[in-house]
């Protein structure tokens, strides 16, 4: 422990000369500095505040601890320890705040996302249940105020989806969906089935934070576009104009074909966000790979062919099998209400980093 409150010294050490410099006219001049140093102070403020806190409550607690064992005053002593149990229940909270917040900030956080749902195994089925799970993100985005646009979507005749694309935007978006990434696999009779027999399918999540212009520089010479005529409904303008767009990054191999917008330049403006993300998503992948072998850690959140998560429609039960939770209400979280199994997987992931933070 006493690592730790080292660790909250030296933050707030830096915090105070964070807010010596931003008070400095030279780098007030400096706009990106500024901005810079700003953003650094704002991150770490929330935990001086807390340690400072707890500094507060411990020196009360050493104060009563010093005038129990000085008083005579039976009534005093009475208060004192009332007192002294308080204070020492809010230190044990704040204690267990701070070492939280002294986990390393996943820098992704507080990104926009781009998902994309696939059906997987089981054909139709699988398609049906890739449309469910769009369902269940766009209730769940309602929830939270945010915001969802379809960037890019291939439906099935059954009425599911091949893959469909989102774009998801709002307050910490990446923080609370980054989880969703792998294999979902659901058991249910199928519409078709007419003997009534219970069929596994799955569909997989893919969820990238969306990458922004400053953490990813993609060198034009290393992507490839191509346009041609978009397919599909749309009359003679569809037939008659190559708005449709595919880019190649050529290193990766990864492509992205859009023809959703009816110009050439709002799908060329989707695919590059798109690609972007896919292609910050695949060299921070191979990082993660490269961490997670050394540490041995997370709960998964990289590998798409990873089984994360049942749905048993039949028995109205869903299981994480990453965390083995459990719930019996598969119903509601079909409609969006995934808030504790969400809430779950953050706290697992908090629980595994505390065990490192406490063994470094």
């Amino acid at each position: 422990m006493d690592e730790i409150f080292d660790k909250l010294q030296a933050v707030a050490d830096r915090y105070d000369e964070l807010n010596e410099l931003i008070s400095d006219p030279e780098v007030i001049a400096d706009s990106q500095r500024f901005m810079k140093l700003s953003k650094e102070e704002g991150s770490l403020r929330e935990t001086v505040e807390k340690y400072h806190q707890y500094q507060k409550v411990t020196q009360t607690i050493n104060d009563d601890e010093e005038l129990l064992r000085e008083t005579k005053d039976d009534e005093l002593a009475e208060m004192t320890k009332e007192e002294l149990a308080d204070s020492k229940e809010e230190q044990e909270k704040l204690a267990h705040e701070l070492e939280v917040l002294l986990i390393p900030k996943d820098p992704n956080d507080d990104k926009n996302i781009i998902m994309e749902i696939r059906g997987a195994a089981g054909g139709d089925e699988a398609s049906l249940f890739a449309g469910d799970l769009y369902n269940m993100y766009l209730h769940y985005a309602e929830k939270q105020g945010w915001n969802v646009e379809v960037v890019d979507k291939t439906e099935t005749e059954v009425g599911g989806f091949k893959e469909i694309v989102l774009m998801i935007s709002g307050d910490k978006v990446y923080s609370k969906l980054k989880f969703e990434n792998g294999a979902h696999r659901v058991q249910r009779i199928p519409v078709t089935e007419s003997a009534g027999r219970v069929h596994t399918s799955t569909a997989t999540v893919g969820v990238m934070p969306e990458a922004e212009d400053v953490e990813i520089d993609l060198d034009p010479k290393d992507i490839r576009v191509d346009v041609y005529r978009s397919s599909g409904a749309g009359g003679q303008h569809i037939n008659k104009t190559s708005s449709a767009v595919r880019m190649t990054h050529l290193p990766t191999g990864i492509v992205v074909a859009m023809q959703d917008e009816r110009s050439q330049q709002q799908n060329r403006a989707k695919a590059m966000r798109i690609l972007k993300a896919r292609v910050y998503d695949y060299y921070q992948q191979k990082e993660q790979s490269a961490y997670d072998q050394k540490r041995k850690d997370a709960i998964g959140t990289g590998d798409r062919s990873e089984r994360i998560r049942t749905y048993n429609y039949p028995q109205n039960r869903v299981t994480d099998h990453r965390i083995g939770l459990t719930l019996n209400k598969l119903d509601k979280i079909m409609d969006g209400d995934l808030d504790e199994i969400i809430e779950a997987l953050i706290i697992a992931d908090q629980t595994k980093k505390l065990e490192q933070l406490r063994n470094e």
